[in-house]
C-alpha cells in the first residue's frame, strides 16, 4: 500500500517534534466521497472519539484530499471539537485552528480540489469508454445494442462449465 506508506510519511513530518502516532486508520478501498461513518476504518476513528482511554489527543491526516471531500470536513470539525480531539494536516502546517481564517480558507479550497479530483477521475473514465466505443468498436457489456445477432460458438473450451451449462438446461426442461 504505497498510499498508506507516503501518508504515514507525510503525517509523521507534520507532527515530527510535537508527538507520535499511536494508532493508524487507514481506509483502502473506500470512497472519499463516503461519510466517515460508512468507512470502516474511519467509522472505528469515530468510535474512539468517545472512549476517554483513547489514548489519543489529536488526528493527523497524511492528506486532506484522501480524507475529505467536497465540506465533509467542516461537517465534521464540531465533533473533533466536542471530543477535544485536535486535527493536523501537513497542507496546515500543523494543527487546523478554526479561529484563522487563512486555515478556514485553506480547508474550503482544498474540499474543492479533492472534490474536483473525484469528477475529473469520473470524466476521465466515461471519455476513455466513449472512445473505446467509438474509435475500437469496444463492446462494453450491458444488454447487446440493436443489430448484434446471438450465434452458436461452438463447444465450450472448458468442459467443466460446458457441464454446467448442460446441468443448467436439464434442471429448466
Amino acid at each position: 500500500m504505497t498510499s498508506a506508506s507516503w501518508q504515514r510519511e507525510a503525517a509523521e513530518h507534520t507532527i515530527a517534534g510535537h508527538g507520535v502516532i499511536v494508532a493508524e486508520f487507514f481506509d483502502a478501498g473506500c470512497s472519499r466521497r463516503l461519510p466517515w461513518a460508512g468507512r470502516p476504518r474511519a467509522a472505528a476513528l469515530l468510535a474512539a472519539l468517545g472512549d476517554p482511554d483513547r489514548g489519543f489527543d489529536a488526528i493527523v491526516v497524511g492528506e486532506y484530499e484522501r480524507a475529505f471531500s467536497d465540506t465533509q470536513f467542516a461537517r465534521m470539525l464540531p465533533l473533533f471539537e466536542r471530543h477535544g480531539v485536535q486535527v493536523w494536516f501537513p497542507e496546515a502546517g500543523g494543527p487546523f485552528q478554526a479561529d484563522n481564517p487563512h486555515h478556514q480558507a485553506l480547508m474550503t479550497m482544498l474540499g474543492a480540489q479533492s472534490q474536483r479530483e473525484v469528477l475529473r477521475a469520473r470524466h476521465r473514465v466515461l471519455a476513455a469508454m466513449c472512445t473505446q466505443v467509438r474509435d475500437q468498436g469496444r463492446y462494453l457489456g450491458g444488454r447487446p445494442p440493436y443489430g448484434y445477432r446471438l450465434v452458436d460458438a461452438g463447444p465450450h473450451p472448458n468442459q467443466a462449465h460446458a457441464r454446467w451449462g448442460a446441468a443448467d438446461a436439464a434442471i429448466g426442461t
